[in-house]
C-alpha cells in the first residue's frame, strides 16, 4: 500500500522555518513509528510570486488537488505591499481554499496547563480549555452578491450581501456534527436568527440536520453576540462551536486569545470526503509570515507541529499519534522550553525554533 501524500507548501517569513521542525517531526513518525508519508514541497505566496510571477503556479495547484493533504506555513510580508491585488501572496492562499473547495474550517483553541497565566482571564476560566470552533469558509458576507461600493445620489454606498443556501449550511452542519462525535458529542450553533434571515434559515437547516442524521449530538442554538459574551464569561461551557463566515471570523479570533499566543494555535481547512475516503483538506498554523523575526531562528514552531497533528488525526485517521504529538508538546512546555513569544513576566532566556523542535523530538523518543 502506498503511503499517504503530504504537500509541504512553506510559503514566506517564518514559514521555512517553523516547517523545518515540521518536517524533523514528519521524519521522526516514519522512523520511529512506521508511519511514512510521501512529502514533495512546493512554493506558495511572495516565494511562488518571485519565481514565476504568479502566488500559485497552475502546477502546484494541480498537486494539492492529488495529494491526500496539504501542510502551509505562511505567506506574505511587506515586500509584497506594493503589488497589485491579484498576485499579492495571499491570493495564493486563496485559490487553494476555492479550488480545494475547503468550506469547513477547524480553529480549535486549546489552553495548555503550563500557559494559562499567558491568557488575558483568570487562570481557572481557560485552564484545560478545549474548544473548536467550525467556521463556514466559502460562502456568506464576504462573497455573497452584489457586493461593492456604489454611487447612490450625492454619496457613496458600500454594500455586502449574507447569502446561504440550504446545501452550504448543510454540508458545513455535517462537519460539526461529525467532529462532535469524536469529540464530547455537544454543539453549539451561532447565527443571529433574531434579526437576519440567513440566521433564521441557517438555524432551521443545522437543526433539521440534526433531528434526522445526528440524533446522537445535544445541539444548542446561541446568537453571537451571545457566544462573544459567552466565550469571555465561561468559555468552558463550549466544547464544537458552529458558525457561518463571518461569525466564524470573529469568535475565532476572540478564542484564540483566551490561549495566549497566536503562536499556539493550528487550523485545518476540510472539503468533502474524496474517492479515496477523507476529504481534501489544508492544515496550517493561525499566525502569520512574521517578516520582522523571520531567519532570526526566534519563531515559534509549535502551531505548525500542531497542524501537523490536525492531520494526523483528521486526513490520515491517526488519533492516537496527533495525541502522542500533543501530550509530548504538553510536555515540554511544563518542563519550561519557551520561545519568545511566550516569555512571560518572569524573564529568563527563550530557546531557538530549532531548539524547540529539539526538546518536542526529545518528548516524542520519552513516550517510546
Amino acid at each position: 500500500m502506498a503511503n499517504p501524500s503530504l504537500l509541504i507548501l512553506a510559503g514566506d517569513g517564518i514559514g521555512p522555518e517553523v516547517m523545518e521542525q515540521v518536517k524533523r517531526v514528519i521524519g521522526w513518525f516514519g522512523e520511529k513509528r512506521d508511519l511514512a508519508f510521501d512529502v514533495s514541497e512546493d512554493l506558495v505566496g511572495g516565494a511562488a510570486y518571485d519565481a514565476h510571477g504568479t502566488p500559485l503556479h497552475d502546477d502546484t495547484m494541480a498537486r494539492a488537488l492529488e495529494v491526500d493533504a496539504v501542510l502551509l506555513g505562511a505567506v506574505g510580508g511587506p515586500k509584497y505591499d506594493d503589488l497589485d491585488f491579484s498576485v499579492k501572496p495571499e491570493r495564493g492562499l486563496l485559490r487553494l481554499r476555492k479550488e480545494m473547495d475547503l468550506f469547513s474550517n477547524l480553529r480549535p483553541a486549546q489552553c495548555f496547563d503550563a500557559l494559562a497565566d499567558f491568557s488575558s482571564l483568570k487562570k481557572d476560566v481557560v485552564a484545560g480549555l478545549d474548544i473548536m470552533i467550525v467556521r463556514e469558509l466559502t460562502s456568506g458576507v464576504y462573497f455573497g452578491e452584489p457586493r461593492g461600493i456604489f454611487e447612490e445620489g450625492n454619496e457613496r454606498v458600500g454594500i455586502n450581501t449574507q447569502r446561504y443556501t440550504e446545501g452550504e449550511i448543510d454540508r458545513v452542519a455535517r462537519s460539526a456534527f461529525e467532529l462532535a462525535r469524536r469529540r464530547s458529542g455537544k454543539v453549539c450553533s451561532m447565527e443571529k436568527a433574531n434579526v437576519m434571515e440567513s440566521g433564521i434559515l441557517w438555524r432551521e437547516v443545522v437543526q433539521k440536520v440534526r433531528d434526522t442524521d445526528y440524533p446522537d449530538i445535544e445541539l444548542s442554538h446561541m446568537y453571537a453576540d451571545n457566544g462573544a459574551m459567552q466565550l469571555v464569561r465561561a468559555p468552558k461551557q463550549f466544547d464544537v462551536i458552529l458558525t457561518d463566515n463571518l461569525f466564524g471570523d470573529i469568535l475565532s479570533d476572540c478564542a484564540a486569545m483566551l490561549t495566549g499566543s497566536l503562536g499556539m494555535l493550528p487550523s485545518a481547512s476540510l472539503g468533502k470526503p474524496t474517492e479515496k475516503g477523507p476529504p481534501r483538506a489544508l492544515y496550517e498554523p493561525v499566525h502569520g509570515s512574521a517578516p520582522d523575526i523571520a531567519g532570526q531562528g526566534k519563531a515559534n514552531p509549535i502551531a505548525c507541529i500542531l497542524s501537523f497533528a490536525m492531520a494526523l488525526r483528521y486526513s490520515f485517521d491517526q488519533g492516537d499519534e496527533a495525541a502522542r504529538l500533543e501530550a509530548a508538546i504538553e510536555t515540554v512546555l511544563a518542563e519550561g522550553a519557551r520561545t519568545a513569544d511566550l516569555m512571560g513576566a518572569e524573564g529568563g532566556t527563550p530557546i531557538s525554533t530549532a531548539e524547540m523542535g529539539d526538546a518536542i523530538l526529545g518528548a516524542l523518543d520519552a513516550s517510546l
